[in-house]
C-alpha cells in the first residue's frame, strides 16, 4: 500500500474513528507560517485551514524548514507554504492569506468561525493580540514558540487554563537616551541609535524628537547634553530637505552632507563638554575625505584604501537586487573596513532618499527583511563604533541584534510542531485534563518538561474580563448608547470607558458620550473597556464589529447583545477587626492645670504609702530573709521587747 493511501488507516488507527472523522470538518486558523506548524497539521487531516501571515520570506528563513526555497525570497511566506503544503494531503483545504493579524476585519465574529486556533508567532505584541482575541471570541488557543535549542507548547482555554498574559512577560530593554546619543559603550548602543533615531531622522517624519527629549530631562538625564541634542535635532532640517529634494544641484551631495553632520559636527559638538570625557575616552570626528583617500588616522592607526565596493556601484549582498554587476558583493559574514562602511552608507543612503523622492514612499522605517534599511543601519552603526571605540560588526550580526532575531533550530521546530498537534487533539476531544504545558529545555536528560495547567490569574486584565460583542455602525452610533445599553442589566453605577489606553469617558467628564464613535476614532475590530469607578464589579470588553448585510436601514444603528453580559461581582477584601483593647487606667496622679493661666503644675509626686502587713500573713521567705539578717518583726509599735534597741 502506497504513503499516501496508508495515511489515513494509520490516522484512524491512532486517533480513534470519533476524532478521525471529526477532522475533516475541524476549521483550523493558523497566524504565523514559519518552521512549526503547517507540516504536521496538514498531514494529521485537519480539513479547513486558514494560513495567516505577514512577512515575505527572507534568505535567513531557508534554514529551518523545507516549505521555502531559495527561488520564493521575498515572496509571501503564506501563499508559498500554502502552496508547497497542499500536495502533502489532497483532502485538506488551504486558505492562505498575507496580511497582518492586527487588521480591524479580522474581529470577534471573523475568529468565532474557528474551532481552534494555533499561534506560531516571534512578535510579543501580536501574540498578546491574538490571545485577546480568542479569549474575547471564547475560541480554543495553543500558544507555541522557539528560541534555538528552547521551545514551549501552550493550550489556553478562556475560564478554564490561564492566558497568555496572566503571567506577566518581560519588557524589551531600554537604554537611556543620552547613553543611546552621546556615550555609547557597546556595539548595541550604536544599532539602536541607527535604527531608531537616525534612520528615523532621515527618512521618517519630520520631528526634532521633543518628546523624547522632553521625558530624558524629566527623568534626570543630564541638562546640558540634553540642551546639546535639541540643536542637533534641529540642524538635521537641512540635511532631512536635501535628502527629499528632486533637483541635482541639492541631493548630488546629500549622504556627504548626513555624513558630515552625524560623524563630524555633531561629535565636535559633544566634545565641548569636557566634563563628560574625564571618566570615558572621547569619540573622534571622521573626516569623509580622509577616509576615502586612505589618509585618515584614527587612535594612531592610518585606515588605508581597503575598500572594495566601486564607487559607481552599489554594495552587493546575498539576494540584493543592487548587486554590483562585477560581482564585488558584500557578504552579510564578511567584517567592514571603515572606508567599507563608508561607502556602504553613501550607497544605502542614496538608495534611500531615491525612494523618498519617487514619491511612492513617504516616510521609511526599518526592516530587517528591506536589504537597504539594513544596509543603512550597518553601515551607520560601525561609523559610529569607530568614532568611539568599539568593535564593529558584521551585517549579519547587525540583522540579529537589529532585528531581535534568535537563530531557530530545525530540530527544536520539528519537536514543537509535534507537540502542537498533540495538545490541539486533545482540545478537539475535549479531554482537559490530558492538556499540558510542555516545555523543551537544553538538559539533554530531561529534555522534556511537563507541566499541569494553572487557573487563571484572579487578576489578570484579558482573560478575567466578560467580554461581549456589539454590532453596529459607528457613524451612527453614540458612545452612550453603547455604554447604556450594555450597563442596563447592572443599573445605574459609575463607570469610566476605554479603548486601549485612551480615556474616552468617566464620571467626571462625559462629553464624549454624545459624540459619535467614528469621531472618536473607534471603529470595528476594537474594544470598549467599561471599568466599574467602585471597583465592585468586573470589568467589560465591548469588541465591535459591523452590522449585518441584512440589517434594515431604518433600524437602530446597532445591536445590543442578548442577553447582556453579566460581569463578575468582585469580593471586597475586609480588614480584619481592631482587638477591642480595655483602656489602660494609669495609676499615676493627673498633674493641675490651671486653665487661667495654662500652667502646669509640676509639685512633686507623693510616693505611695505601702500596704499594711498582718502579723501572720507575711511569706514565709521574707521572715526567714529577716531573721537571717538579725532583724525581727514585730506585732505593731507596743510589743517591744526588753533586749530591744529602738532607732530613731
Amino acid at each position: 500500500m502506497s504513503t499516501a493511501k496508508a495515511r489515513p488507516t494509520h490516522a484512524r488507527a491512532i486517533l480513534g474513528k470519533e476524532l478521525y472523522e471529526q477532522l475533516p470538518n475541524t476549521k483550523v486558523l493558523l497566524v504565523g507560517a514559519g518552521g512549526i506548524g503547517l507540516k504536521n497539521i496538514v498531514l494529521v487531516g485537519f480539513g479547513k485551514i486558514t494560513l495567516l501571515d505577514l512577512d515575505t520570506i527572507d534568505l535567513s528563513n531557508l534554514n529551518r524548514q523545507f516549505l521555502f526555497r531559495k527561488k520564493d525570497v521575498k515572496q509571501s511566506k503564506a501563499l508559498i507554504a500554502a502552496k508547497t503544503a497542499a500536495p502533502f494531503n489532497p483532502n485538506v483545504s488551504l486558505t492562505p492569506i498575507h496580511g497582518n493579524i492586527k487588521e480591524p476585519k479580522y474581529d470577534i465574529p471573523w475568529f468565532q468561525q474557528f474551532d481552534i486556533v494555533l499561534n506560531a508567532l516571534d512578535n510579543l505584541d501580536a501574540r498578546r493580540h491574538v490571545n485577546k482575541m480568542c479569549m474575547a471570541a471564547q475560541v480554543p488557543l495553543v500558544e507555541s514558540g522557539t528560541a534555538g535549542y528552547l521551545g514551549q507548547v501552550q493550550p489556553l482555554l478562556k475560564d478554564s487554563t490561564e492566558c497568555f498574559d496572566c503571567i506577566p512577560k518581560p519588557t524589551p530593554k531600554t537604554f537611556p537616551v543620552c547613553t543611546i546619543r552621546s556615550t555609547p559603550s557597546q556595539p548595541i548602543h550604536c544599532i539602536v541609535w541607527s535604527k531608531s533615531y537616525l534612520l528615523g531622522q532621515l527618512f521618517g517624519e519630520d520631528e526634532d524628537a521633543s518628546g523624547e527629549l522632553d521625558e530624558a530631562e524629566q527623568q534626570g538625564e543630564n541638562a546640558q547634553e540634553i540642551a546639546t541634542l535639541r540643536k542637533e535635532a534641529q540642524a538635521f532640517n537641512s540635511v532631512h530637505t536635501a535628502l527629499r529634494s528632486t533637483d541635482p544641484e541639492i541631493n548630488r551631495d546629500a549622504a556627504k552632507l548626513a555624513f558630515q553632520k552625524v560623524f563630524d559636527a555633531d561629535i565636535k559638538n559633544l566634545l565641548v563638554m569636557a566634563d563628560m570625557w574625564k571618566s570615558r575616552a572621547p569619540p573622534v570626528p571622521l573626516d569623509f575625505d580622509a577616509i576615502l583617500d586612505g589618509s585618515f588616522v584614527l587612535r594612531g592607526e592610518v585606515y588605508p584604501q581597503t575598500g572594495s565596493i566601486g564607487a559607481d556601484s552599489a554594495p552587493g549582498v546575498n539576494g540584493n537586487e543592487h548587486a554590483a554587476p562585477n560581482g564585488a558583493g558584500l557578504k552579510d559574514q564578511r567584517a567592514l573596513s571603515l572606508r567599507d562602511s563608508l561607502e556602504l552608507f553613501v550607497h544605502s543612503t542614496n538608495r534611500l532618499a531615491a525612494r523618498l523622492q519617487s514619491g511612492n514612499e513617504a516616510t521609511i522605517s526599518f526592516d530587517k527583511d528591506d536589504e537597504d534599511t539594513l544596509d543603512f543601519v550597518t553601515a551607520a552603526s560601525n561609523l559610529r563604533s569607530a568614532a568611539y571605540g568599539i568593535g564593529r560588526q558584521t551585517r549579519w550580526e547587525v540583522k540579529e541584534m537589529a532585528g531581535n532575531i534568535i537563530p531557530a533550530i530545525a530540530t527544536t521546530n520539528a519537536i514543537v510542531s509535534g507537540l502542537i498537534v498533540l495538545q490541539a487533539l486533545h482540545m478537539l476531544r475535549r479531554s482537559y485534563s490530558a492538556m499540558r504545558n510542555v516545555h523543551l529545555q537544553y538538559k539533554p536528560a530531561v529534555p522534556l518538561s511537563t507541566i499541569t495547567l494553572s487557573k487563571p490569574n484572579p487578576e489578570c486584565g484579558v482573560c478575567r474580563d466578560t467580554y461581549t460583542l456589539v454590532r453596529c455602525d459607528p457613524s451612527r452610533t453614540m458612545l452612550g448608547d453603547i455604554v447604556r445599553g450594555v450597563l442596563d442589566a447592572n443599573g445605574e453605577r459609575e463607570v469610566s470607558v476605554y479603548e486601549d489606553k485612551r480615556v474616552l469617558s468617566d464620571p467626571d467628564w462625559d462629553d464624549n458620550l454624545e459624540r459619535t464613535l467614528e469621531s472618536l476614532n473607534v471603529s470595528r475590530g476594537k474594544f470598549l473597556t467599561i471599568v466599574d469607578e467602585e471597583g465592585e464589579w468586573g470589568t467589560i470588553s465591548v469588541g465591535l464589529s459591523v452590522l449585518p448585510p441584512d440589517h434594515p436601514p431604518n433600524a437602530p444603528a446597532y445591536i445590543l447583545p442578548s442577553p447582556l453580559p453579566q460581569p463578575l461581582r468582585k469580593e471586597k477584601v475586609l480588614s480584619p477587626p481592631t482587638p477591642a483593647t480595655p483602656p489602660r487606667t494609669s495609676t499615676k496622679r493627673a498633674l493641675p492645670i490651671d486653665i487661667d493661666s495654662d500652667i502646669i503644675d509640676l509639685a512633686p509626686t507623693p510616693k505611695r504609702p505601702k500596704p499594711t502587713v498582718v502579723r501572720g500573713e507575711e511569706s514565709p521567705s521574707k521572715r526567714r530573709r529577716l531573721d537571717e539578717d538579725g532583724l525581727l518583726l514585730m506585732d505593731g509599735p507596743g510589743a517591744l521587747l526588753d533586749d530591744v534597741i529602738v532607732i530613731d
